[in-house]
């Protein structure tokens, strides 16, 4: 395959491999930063610090799917990238990918076991179900992508061999399959109905309790406090599954590649950046400790 990328900007591949760049290195050290925080300070080995623990490695796994690959583009006339390496770099997309939305849920769940019963909050979410919830969600990752590479890559290919994004995401590649690709398309929508849809309203559902609770807080300032953070995490939930949700859940006929590609952007490089400020560099604990 010839992955088309931003060749359709050669005017723009320097300021883009710059950007892209200063966004993977901030993103990565970001992330390290408070994966050795965390793992140093005995204070912060807390169900809440657990599951952010696995989500920064989560998103320096994620983040290193594609951008190295984008930066290697943007400065090599030779763009191609062979059928494993595709199917490899898809695979380990939608694994991290579809982890998050199972994590981000439990995080969401967890959130709501700590404001809605404080008492009973380190019984409830002790470590056995702290382990179990974020070995839930690798494993669903696991097998949301290893079905979807798996039946998209056993599919005949004929034809243009150009796929038009920045990577092998998953309709730009099965619009370069021979045949019908109907099943390929329910398989998708079904799938995202799963780990993305069903995820999502359970966050929604969280915080709805939790904000609910929140409001019989006496203390005004107790009450902004809870509210700041409840909306600055779901500003990253709704930044990323709004994309993926718009992006997936369709047919193929509707299918702008061009601005799909914009989009992909948001869940595949923004959200990556962003969750280390939201979810922990705006922590009072987390910076005490750094």
């Amino acid at each position: 395959f010839v992955i088309l990328g931003f060749s359709h900007r050669p005017d723009m591949k320097v300021i883009f491999f710059i950007l892209f760049l200063c966004i993977y290195i901030i993103t990565v050290l970001g992330n390290l930063i408070i994966l050795l925080v965390i793992n140093m300070d005995p204070v912060l080995h807390t169900p809440m610090y657990f599951f952010l623990r696995n989500l920064s490695f989560l998103e320096i796994c994620y983040i290193s799917v594609t951008l190295p690959r984008v930066l290697v583009n943007l400065l090599s006339s030779d763009t191609s990238i062979s059928f494993a390496g595709c199917a490899a770099q898809m695979y380990f997309f939608l694994f991290f990918g579809a982890t998050e939305c199972c994590l981000l849920a439990a995080m969401a769940y967890d959130r709501y076991r700590a404001i809605c019963n404080p008492l009973h909050y380190m019984d409830i979410m002790n470590k056995k179900v702290c382990m179990q919830l974020a070995a839930s969600s690798w494993i669903c990752g696991n097998l949301v992508a290893l079905g979807h590479t798996t039946f998209i890559f056993s599919l005949p290919f004929c034809g243009s061999n150009v796929i038009n994004h920045f990577f092998c995401e998953i309709q730009p590649v099965l619009m370069l399959v021979c045949g019908d690709t109907y099943w390929n398309e329910l398989q998708i929508i079904l799938a995202a109905a799963f780990v993305i849809l069903m995820p999502f309203l359970l966050i929604l559902v969280s915080y709805g309790l939790i904000i609910s609770s929140i409001l019989n807080i006496r203390s005004a300032k107790g009450r902004y406090k809870a509210f700041s953070t409840c909306f600055s995490h779901l500003t990253v939930v709704t930044l990323f599954y709004g994309t993926a949700v718009f992006i997936y859940i369709r047919p193929k006929s509707s299918y702008s590649l061009d601005v799909d590609k914009v989009l992909s952007l948001f869940y595949s490089v923004v959200t990556p950046i962003l969750n280390p400020v939201i979810y922990s560099l705006r922590n009072r604990e987390v910076k005490s400790a750094l």
